[in-house]
Parts: C-alpha cells; structure tokens; sequence
C-alpha cells in the first residue's frame, strides 16, 4: 500500500520512511489556516490534499511547541514566533512568564484512500531553556526534555530519534494500519 507524505522537508520525509518504507514524499502546496487547534489544521490541509491526489492514502504532519508560561502559545505558530524572535528571544519570553514547562507535540492526520481521517499524536515534556547546542533545526536549542540534561539540539541524531515526537506518531500509525 503507498501513502504519500505531503511534505517539502526532506528530513521529515526520511525520518518517516525509515518507519514506514511504504510511505513516498509529495510536495504540494497546501493552504494552512491560523487556528490553535493543530487537528483542525491537519484537517483542512487533508481535504485539500484529497482535491489533487484523490483515492490515495495521505498524511500530514504538523509539530506544536506549547509553553506553559504563554498560555500554550506559540503552539502550532511556532514557525512565525521564531521568524519574529528567533529561539533566544522566545527563551527570554519564557523565562520573563515565569514558567518555562513546554511541551513538543507532533500530529500526524492519515487519510485513507477512502477519505476516513485518522490522527496520532505524540508529545514529550520538558522545558524551556538558555540556547544550547547546535545539531537539529528551529527550537531545539531551547528545548530540553524531562528527565535530560541536554536539548535536542545538544543531542547526537540517534539520541534525538529516540525522542522523536514525529517517529513515536509514525509508530501509532503504523500499528493503526497493521491492525486494520
């Protein structure tokens, strides 16, 4: 069975083929309404997706970082807050809120072929740190999980896997569609 991945990022991609070989990338435009509730966001951009490839099994991913001490913002705005502040000015707002707890949060929508819309979440717990480390990408550098002393982008590639919010959603899809 083929799934196509609607993405541009080629890391994502292959960080989902190595789970699950059957998916394929597919970079298409998708509009994304600005809204705080990531499933209504992965919706919309699945019934497009099915305008221009119908009768495929889809998905589509979108990753959330949520700082309690922002009333869970930025959420799934996350790109635009560190276009504007970049991750050291999101850290000194974190810190300036006086509770720096965060959540990581990945949603994967999968869209079957005959238009069913599932999703799989997967959140890990941390906090909002002073900007470390260099390997990884966006906020990494600021986050770091519970039970760690390093942010991901502290971390080796392997390490970060491990934790990945994005893979442990892909393993819930794939046990989904084993069960089916």
């Amino acid at each position: 069975m083929k799934i196509l991945f609607i993405t541009g990022n080629k890391d994502k991609l292959s960080e989902a083929v190595a789970i699950m070989p059957e998916i394929e990338g597919c970079e298409i435009y998708l509009p994304e309404i600005q809204e705080l509730d990531t499933k209504k966001i992965i919706e919309l951009k699945l019934h497009e997706a099915i305008k221009q490839r119908p009768g495929i099994d889809l998905i589509v991913e979108d990753q959330s970082l949520v700082i309690d001490g922002i009333n869970g913002l930025p959420g799934p705005f996350i790109k635009w807050f560190l276009k504007s502040l970049d991750v050291d000015g999101l850290y000194k707002m974190a810190l300036k809120m006086g509770n720096q707890s965060a959540e990581a949060k990945t949603v994967i929508g999968y869209c079957s072929s005959v238009g069913e819309i599932n999703f799989f979440e997967a959140i890990v717990k941390g906090k909002i740190v002073s900007p470390r480390g260099n390997i990884g990408w966006g906020w990494d550098p600021i986050f770091q999980p519970d039970g760690y002393k390093m942010t991901f982008a502290e971390m080796t590639m392997e390490q970060k896997k491990q934790l990945s919010m994005r893979g442990i959603a892909l393993e819930k899809l794939k046990e989904y569609l084993a069960s089916r």
